[in-house]
């Protein structure tokens, strides 16, 4: 799997030292915006517009594998965010529908189908930018993506969990960059996405004028400190913290 071998501690600071605070799931973006639906809160809003400008390539890519053209999938994925705010669908969403990916992609669906009854009747948009899509960027990365022979659906979580792991790669990185440890991130971060080994290992510590089995250390940390940023992700994503786990074993099993 990707981003293998991670588990459960913090990472370190420095190469020596192992501190930092464990993620706590008490209130999660998703649950936040769920509670404050049909409030018109500017606190809901800005949590689920972040959440949009997150996760809008999934969208973007599922209609484009619907048939539809790069600029008509672009603007077909703004008008989708734009509608999901102005109707305050939240507030009807199933409370049993804790997934926000689960609540994304039915609403979604439902939307194309719409769109498909009364093309034209809504003019795309509506003059307000929810996600900003350029569009050459995001049409490369689509033709990027390898030919895919399963459902839409389980494609859809296929790349939810890219962006997702992307998140999470990009909030571990601050994290080292707000140590002052940048610098070991850029060396170390290979391992997120390989084995290591004694030569490996000892590769990295001569970048870092450290010996190899403290590279190992750092690593193990770093793993283990990445799996729990991951549950973190999620955890923005879903409705409880109880939650966490299950979309973790769905997501990567």
């Amino acid at each position: 799997m990707l981003f293998q071998g991670v588990g459960d501690a913090n990472i370190p600071h420095s190469l020596d030292s192992d501190s930092g605070q464990s993620p706590q799931f008490q209130q999660t973006h998703w649950s936040l915006v769920r509670r404050a639906a049909g409030l018109d809160s500017p606190e809901s809003r800005e949590a689920l517009e972040a959440l949009c400008c997150t996760y809008w390539f999934p969208i973007y890519a599922f209609i484009r594998r619907q048939g539809h053209l790069p600029h008509d999938a672009q603007d077909l994925t703004q008008d989708f965010f734009t509608r999901l705010l102005a109707s305050n669908s939240i507030a009807r969403a199933d409370q049993r529908l804790g997934k926000f990916r689960t609540f994304l992609l039915g609403a979604l669906k439902h939307f194309l189908t719409d769109e498909r009854r009364k093309v034209g009747a809504w003019k795309r948009g509506g003059g307000v930018e929810i996600v900003s899509i350029h569009q050459a960027e995001a049409e490369e990365r689509y033709q990027l993506e390898p030919v895919d022979d399963r459902t839409p659906d389980k494609v859809f979580d296929q790349r939810w969990t890219v962006v997702l792991l992307e998140v999470a790669v990009a909030r571990l990185e601050k994290e080292f960059s707000d140590a002052g440890k940048a610098g070991q991130f850029q060396v170390l971060k290979r391992f997120l996405t390989e084995e290591g080994g004694e030569a490996a290992y000892a590769e990295a510590g001569a970048e870092l004028k450290h010996p190899g089995g403290t590279i190992a250390v750092a690593v193990h940390r770093m793993r283990r400190r990445f799996r729990l940023i991951v549950r973190s992700v999620i955890a923005d994503t879903v409705s409880t913290a109880d939650e966490v786990e299950e979309e973790y074993r769905n997501l990567f099993g």
